[in-house]
């Protein structure tokens, strides 16, 4: 199945977009489909790439985030994999894998993070996630204080609830629009790379 919603042209979207579109490009060797979905609607894409940034990439705002990139990629896998988004699990699991260099692990944390090989403390972190993300009305001072058992701070349970609730908002718009994870994701960390 194709996306409910053609992606627009990359000369017809407005100059910052389109370079940002092409710097991605250039590094990943490709364009994630996120990336042209969000732009039939710059202004959304701008705000969307924006708080995206300042969650996944706290140094780019000037903020220390005491999760790694690779938990708080961990947390996007796991919330998303609850919410069935096809895209999220699948894009977000390949850029898990890079990061902690570990072939099964988006698998595990996608179908069941209690089973993975993850620390105490990534466990304690993903059982949080998945209370936001499944009924976070019913978070209490408890659910704080096994966090901070395991060495996290408020900010830290922050981004753990921010990450959840930014990535239910993406979530839902992948799965509406029937955004489909580009080819190139599926293999990406699974097998390393040979060196010539």
């Amino acid at each position: 199945m194709t996306t409910r919603y053609p992606f627009p042209e990359l000369q017809d979207l407005p100059e910052d977009i389109r370079t940002k579109i092409l710097e991605v490009q250039d590094k990943a060797g490709f364009v994630p489909n996120v990336f042209l979905a969000f732009a039939r609607r710059p202004a959304e894409w701008r705000a969307f790439f924006a708080y995206h940034d300042a969650l996944m990439l706290p140094e780019s705002v000037g903020r220390e985030s005491g999760l790694s990139k690779g938990e708080r990629e961990m947390i996007v896998t796991t919330t998303s994999a609850a919410n069935g988004c096809l895209y999220c699990v699948v894009a977000h699991g390949a850029i898990l894998r890079i990061y902690e260099k570990k072939p099964l692990l988006a698998d595990q944390v996608a179908i069941n993070h209690r089973k993975a090989d993850i620390s105490p403390r990534q466990r304690a972190m993903l059982d949080f996630a998945l209370k936001v993300c499944n009924a976070s009305d019913q978070i209490e001072d408890t659910d704080f204080n096994v966090l901070h058992a395991h060495g996290l701070n408020d900010e830290d349970i922050w981004d753990i609830a921010a990450i959840t609730a930014f990535f239910g908002l993406s979530n839902r718009m992948a799965s509406f629009s029937s955004m489909m994870p580009n080819p190139e994701f599926y293999l990406m960390g699974r097998v390393p790379k040979t060196k010539p």
